[in-house]
């Protein structure tokens, strides 16, 4: 991104802010108004006092800097509560931002993103935005007005001394621009080992049932150390160049006090120069000082800040693939019968040749049940992720009541869409509320009556805790077959006109799974059923089976048809069989 764009992006996030950012800066312009008139106030007192002493005098003027000082102490700290109010602010809407954009995003975004870097992002990254918003936006705002009302009216002192006590900034300015490169690519590596980490922790936290069965603690410990080390590095050359830098300015900028001094003592002594004006030079060349120390933590802010910006609009600028058409349609949930049709459907995953769908076709009434097996990579998922839209399929190959997906507004279609993956991720609460998730104020009767349609509610009652027992992250407690039924209990409490079981029983037992089938089929709500399995028991209870191989139906049928034809069907059953036989 260039430094312009970055620049729009950063004035962007500030927008929604502007009233108390300008607060801030107006505050810092009156703070260093008041930072100019107190030295030229004791410069008038010290000229003053040299010709007429009096401590009425000395009294006066002294009142008068405490409290125009005091002044000065609370406009600063308004400035301070108003700027980096303004970086918390921005904080809060780049993560409500970064975190309603994820949303949006199609599960394949995922699949190519880690989650560790997406968290290092929405944290750390926005972290080092907030404080190029709040800490960089005060000190250029205080530099600034430093040297535009410092400057002057040290020039109006004595043009000679002045223009000799700044003879030295341009060094530093040279030293910034040396340095600004070098901070910039130390800060990516620096956010980019960060990431790296994260996911690592990321990864080993959630395996770390893997890691113990294989015992490969060792391994992963040796693995963390190898990224904490790059990180370790990454951060010390980062702090080796900053601490090269920032005392560098600091030093350059001390030495224009040294000037002052070595000149001015000597005009003084030559009578060219009063002792007031002396002093009023010394202090406003302090006065300049700090916010030019300042400048070298500012351009580090600033080169950490830019990084930053840069990895989250890499994030916020990748546009959701699946998004609702510009005249959507929009369903009403009860009138959806959930007749399901596919025509020549197709679908191929970028840089695969061979397509997963090739040319589909079927139409499954309202109200059927029909069971989809097929051989490892036959297509069947595909299938399953391009009904409710999480695969982008063309316009005009899939349609629900006659109506095609790709038109439907989404939140409709996937209301009248419940799925249930073979991966059945559960949150870390309780049962109740995982099966409730849809529903968060359904009724304990019904969160119990879709619990026994999918034949857990036994198991729950067992638990100390019943349907109040906390399954730990993605469910650990529970066995495979339990976070499978419960999700399936999650996704029939919503009573969607279609139901996408997509191997979603492959832990339960045959008997049990043809017993949710029947369930399914035998309960008050009709419900549309497409049951992908390996389990031939259970779908052998299917209305019709469709037979998929190579991304294609290959048959169509009963059980009892399909045992009749030669074909992939027999074979599986036949394979299904001998299966149940050795076991």
């Amino acid at each position: 991104m260039t430094k312009s764009r970055r620049i729009t992006k950063l004035a962007a996030y500030l927008r929604p802010h502007w009233r108390e950012a300008a607060l801030g800066i107006l505050a810092l312009l009156s703070v260093n108004g008041l930072g100019v008139y107190i030295p030229w106030l004791i410069r008038a007192c010290v000229d003053l006092l040299s010709t007429n002493f009096s401590w009425n005098q000395i009294l006066r003027y002294v009142v008068v800097i405490i409290l125009l000082s005091s002044a000065m102490l609370l406009i600063r700290m308004a400035s301070r509560i108003w700027l980096f109010g303004v970086g918390r602010q921005v904080e809060f809407d780049l993560k409500q931002r970064i975190f309603e954009h994820l949303l949006k995003l199609e599960p394949a975004y995922f699949a190519t993103n880690t989650i560790g870097d997406l968290i290092s992002r929405a944290t750390s990254d926005v972290d080092n935005v907030r404080r190029l918003l709040g800490f960089a936006v005060l000190s250029l705002a205080n530099t600034l007005f430093a040297y535009v009302l410092t400057l002057p009216v040290m020039l109006r002192i004595s043009v000679d001394l002045t223009l000799a006590a700044l003879a030295i900034y341009p060094l530093m300015f040279v030293l910034v621009n040396l340095f600004s490169n070098r901070l910039r690519q130390e800060q990516a590596k620096v956010q980019e080992q960060l990431s790296d980490i994260s996911e690592l922790i990321q990864e080993d936290i959630s395996g770390i049932a893997l890691i113990k069965i294989y015992a490969q603690e060792e391994n992963e410990r040796r693995a963390f150390a190898q990224q904490n080390q790059k990180l370790l590095s990454a951060n010390l050359e980062l702090a080796k160049s900053r601490n090269i830098l920032f005392p560098l300015i600091g030093g350059l900028a001390s030495l224009s006090s040294l000037v002052v001094i070595w000149l001015g003592t000597s005009r003084i002594a030559e009578g060219t120069l009063a002792v007031g004006d002396f002093l009023a030079l010394l202090i406003y060349i302090e006065r300049l000082v700090f916010p030019t120390a300042l400048l070298g933590f500012t351009i580090s802010a600033y080169q950490r800040g830019e990084v930053s910006v840069d990895r989250l609009e890499a994030i916020l600028s990748v546009e959701a693939k699946i998004q609702d058409a510009d005249a959507a349609i929009h369903l009403e949930l009860a009138e959806v019968k959930g007749e399901l049709t596919a025509k020549n459907l197709s679908y191929a995953y970028p840089g695969v040749e061979n397509p997963a769908l090739d040319k589909v076709n079927f139409t499954i009434a309202p109200g059927e049940t029909v069971a989809i097996v097929g051989a490892i990579g036959s297509g069947k998922s595909t299938l399953a992720n391009a009904l409710p839209r999480l695969l982008e399929v063309a316009p005009g190959q899939l349609f629900l009541d006659g109506r095609d997906i790709t038109q439907i507004a989404l939140s409709d279609l996937r209301s009248a869409i419940a799925y249930v993956p073979q991966d059945s991720f559960l949150f870390s609460t309780t049962i109740k509320n995982n099966i409730r998730y849809s529903d968060p104020v359904s009724t304990p009767e019904n969160v119990e009556y879709v619990a026994k349609l999918a034949q857990i509610h036994p198991e729950i009652i067992n638990f100390p805790q019943q349907y109040e027992t906390i399954v730990g992250e993605r469910g650990i407690t529970l066995s495979g077959g339990q976070r499978q039924r419960t999700a399936l209990a999650r996704a029939m409490l919503v009573n969607a006109p279609v139901l996408i079981l997509d191997d979603a029983l492959s832990s339960v037992d045959n008997q049990t799974a043809t017993q949710i089938l029947n369930n399914l089929s035998s309960g008050t709500v009709s419900r549309t059923v497409v049951f992908i399995t390996h389990q031939l028991s259970a779908a052998a209870a299917a209305d019709r089976i469709f037979v998929m191989d190579k991304g294609q139906i290959v048959q169509v049928g009963n059980h009892l048809e399909l045992l009749q034809q030669a074909g992939l069907y027999r074979n599986l059953w036949s394979q299904h069989q001998v299966a149940e036989l050795l076991s």
